[in-house]
């Protein structure tokens, strides 16, 4: 298993203003979906930022995401490890598979392979 990237997600809810700031940084807009937002540098795209006023599928918002080549085999490790499962692996309609764990400090992790 290998990671492709690694994003800060934050809890916002001034998502437009989030977007305007970090415009003045170099980002552009990457996605929307109303509820989540993604800005990522043109010039590095997997430098990224996600902004989140809520999950649409998942009882937190995550500290961060971790995308994975095979998020199956992440889970597997993790479950066996004894870590906490806060959101179960699951595919999301906006397509990613996905679950969330937390770490040792407490902190929700967002796991996840794009379909």
């Amino acid at each position: 298993m290998s990671v492709r990237r690694v994003v800060p997600d934050f809890r916002s809810e001034a998502m437009e203003e989030c977007r305007d700031f970090y415009e003045l940084l170099g980002f552009e807009e990457f996605m929307n979906h109303g509820w989540v937002m993604t800005m990522a540098s043109p010039a590095s795209p997997t430098a990224q930022v996600t902004f989140m006023s809520h999950d649409m599928t998942a009882p937190v918002v995550p500290d961060m995401s971790v995308e994975v080549d095979d998020v199956d085999a992440a889970y597997a490790v993790l479950r066996e490890s004894g870590a906490e499962i806060v959101h179960p692996l699951r595919d999301e309609e906006w397509g990613v598979r996905r679950f969330f764990v937390r770490d040792p400090d407490g902190r929700v992790v967002n796991v996840l392979s794009h379909r």
